[in-house]
């Protein structure tokens, strides 16, 4: 028996491309970037750019991989859909709920993060109100229009966009020596203090399960694409746009940081982009950079809700989810769907008041190897699909991955690779081990659910 078909003819297209072209730029740029870069260039020094290089190149491979099938076949569901078809029902079962799970997570670790940033500002309210009230008013802007998340997406996308266009024009000048105050570095920072990699190659590579996630997320665009005027068009933008996104955002600002100060400089891993502001002069660097963190804390946690309703409703299209999931308001939002996602979020509000430390350590360590099992699905649905793909389009794929399949099995090999890596990491190990238990789980209630359906096809023949 075929799976159902994913049912989204009733979500609205109301995202405009100015919607679209900021959910793109807007998503690889996280609060990992300006808060977790730090512990990378710490470990792995000035050469934490081969790290970023590797890593974005990593990310630009998957999502080109995504971006045939997305413009081949535009679905709601994207990569689960496409795994289902491509691998089986299982797969495409499993992706989904994982894909939910790791946004779902995400939603909850981002409004305590920003609730922590608002809560030193304003301390009448304890943490777990602010989770509260910051999950409150996302929710109903993303139950009220999916115009509504993209307006909301957009401004915190700009925000984000024009602090780091501006961050990487002043550290230019710095580093140019043009602004007043401030010296001229030239290479000193990135060749003293023990040399370009000053703790040989070891913690470059390892650094890469640390930064790669940073990336996750850039693949929200060809979700997104469905709910636009023309999807097609949208997500090969998206996916076109994605290796200057890196090579400006992370590369460009990362650069700036390790050639303006020493890469062992305390104030470096505590904060890499307050510590250059400092160094620039700017007033109130710390203030400054914590209103961007929160826009960007904020920017996630809206697309985060975005992205898990959108995948439920997928999976309530496909038969793989409670069929209330896929009810479409009358402005074209799967609320209920919403609403579900919204489930482990609010339930931090009830962890921040019990047990508000250890509060991360628990959601992260689910959903922290996530990111790399989501992406070897796409790779190998990639390989799978690309003939069917090809069959479909007689003229030519609207885009095409490049050097297929050789490309494909690298970037294959190189997540495993970096699986292998996390396994003997101690801080990545925990990450895995709990996000492979979660997936072990995920794929054998998909594969169980599909051997059900195939028995029930023979009965199904004859009672016809």
């Amino acid at each position: 028996m075929a799976p159902p078909k994913e049912d989204g003819p009733g979500l609205s297209r109301t995202l405009s491309s100015r919607h679209l072209s900021m959910i793109a730029v807007g998503g690889v740029i996280g609060a990992g970037l300006f808060v977790g870069s730090g512990q990378a260039i710490a470990d792995a020094g000035p050469a934490v750019l081969i790290t970023y290089a590797l890593a974005g190149v990593l990310v630009i491979l998957v999502m080109r991989m995504l971006g045939e099938m997305a413009t081949a076949d535009p679905r709601t569901g994207s990569f689960s859909a496409y795994a289902e078809e491509g691998i089986g029902r299982w797969a495409g079962f499993s992706v989904g709920w994982l894909y939910w799970w790791f946004w779902v997570t995400t939603i909850g670790v981002e409004a305590t993060a920003g609730a922590a940033i608002v809560h030193r500002w304003i301390p009448l309210l304890p943490q777990w109100a602010w989770v509260l009230v910051l999950m409150a008013v996302l929710t109903v802007t993303n139950l009220f229009s999916v115009k509504s998340y993209g307006e909301f997406e957009f401004w915190f996308a700009s925000i984000k966009v024009a602090a780091i266009v501006v961050f990487v024009l002043l550290g230019l000048a710095a580093v140019a020596g043009l602004l007043p105050g401030v010296e001229a570095p030239g290479l000193r920072n990135l060749t003293g203090h023990g040399g370009f990699a000053p703790h040989g190659a070891g913690p470059v590579f390892a650094a890469i399960f640390v930064v790669v996630f940073s990336f996750f997320g850039a693949e929200i665009a060809t979700i997104a694409a469905s709910e636009s005027p023309d999807p097609v068009g949208a997500a090969r933008r998206a996916v076109r746009s994605i290796m200057w996104r890196i090579l400006v955002f992370y590369l460009g600002s990362i650069a700036v940081v390790v050639t303006l100060l020493p890469y062992d400089d305390a104030s470096v891993g505590k904060s890499p982009y307050v510590a250059v502001l400092d160094l620039i002069g700017l007033p109130a660097a710390g203030t400054v950079m914590d209103v961007i963190v929160l826009t960007a804390v904020l920017s996630c946690l809206n697309s985060g809700l975005y992205t898990a309703s959108r995948m439920a409703f997928s999976l309530s299209g496909r038969g793989d989810a409670p069929r209330s999931w896929g009810r479409i308001s009358a402005g074209g939002v799967p609320r209920v769907a919403v609403l579900v996602s919204t489930v482990v979020g609010f339930a931090t509000v009830v962890l921040n008041y019990f047990v508000p430390e250890e509060v991360f350590s628990f959601l992260l360590n689910t959903s922290g190897a996530l990111a790399v099992f989501i992406w070897l699905a796409i790779s190998v649905t990639q390989l799978r699909m690309r003939r069917r793909l090809e069959a479909a389009h007689p003229a030519g794929l609207p885009l095409r991955m490049w050097g297929y399949p050789y490309l494909t099995w690298l970037s294959i090999a190189a997540m495993a690779a970096l699986l292998v890596a996390m396994l003997f990491s101690p801080s990545g190990r925990p990450q895995l081990l709990a996000s492979l238990a979660l997936t072990v789980i995920v794929v054998t209630v998909g594969i169980t659910r599909q051997i059900r359906a195939n028995r029930d096809v023979p009965a199904e023949v004859g009672a016809e």
